[in-house]
């Protein structure tokens, strides 16, 4: 039932993108660009028997979120597998599945080990994770909204974030202004402008340092 559904589904969407416009066919596939040899395909399709697999997990649903949660929210390899870099090596863990599960050290040329992190990378338009029903960042918001009222939940107050700015962030921990001079230690550094190539900009600064 699942298979059969999953067919029909997905060979609906992929007709339509075909219909606007949206899919491109190069090498041994440029044939397919032409809407005749294109239906051919669609029915090929829909007779072929495709293998969609699914059954309850043993471990309840926590168990399926935990696994895909270290997944979907990490990086292809943590901070802590890497072990050095050095000569133009990188040196870190990994598991072999094919040797139960084992704990080695594998070493690599620092453009083969970024050759391999960047095949986890997604393509440019791809997106890993999309929310759906009143998740879906499209009408969020207005969904949400729509729920708390149902749930006669009371609608929460966010706090205004007062963000410092980096100079007064700095002298916050250090004790230390950035506008005092660094010469004479009494006077304060005011920004004026930039100071680009040419005689005049010069003059200008000068200008507004005499009206100061």
């Amino acid at each position: 039932m699942l298979s059969s559904r999953f067919r029909r589904v997905f060979l609906q969407h992929l007709d339509e993108a075909f219909q606007a416009g949206e899919l491109k066919f190069f090498h041994e596939l440029k044939d397919l660009s032409d809407p005749t040899r294109w239906k051919h395909y669609l029915q090929a399709e829909r007779s072929r028997k495709w293998v969609v697999y699914a059954k309850r997990p043993f471990g309840g649903p926590a168990q399926v979120l935990n696994y895909l949660g270290r997944y979907t929210h990490r990086v292809a390899i943590s901070n802590n597998r890497l072990l050095q870099l050095e000569d133009g090596k990188v040196t870190f863990h990994w598991k072999d599945y094919r040797d139960d599960s084992r704990q080695k050290v594998m070493t690599l040329a620092a453009d083969e080990f970024i050759r391999r992190f960047l095949l986890h990378v997604l393509p440019k338009g791809f997106q890993r994770i999309r929310q759906y029903g009143f998740l879906g960042n499209r009408s969020r918001s207005g969904k949400l909204a729509r729920c708390r009222q149902f749930l006669a939940v009371p609608v929460a107050v966010e706090p205004q974030i007062v963000r410092e700015d980096w100079k007064t962030r700095y002298e916050a921990i250090t004790g230390e202004s950035l506008d005092r001079c660094p010469a004479c230690l009494r006077g304060r550094m005011v920004h004026v402008g930039i100071l680009l190539p040419g005689q005049q900009q010069w003059h200008a600064l000068a200008a507004a340092i005499d009206s100061s």
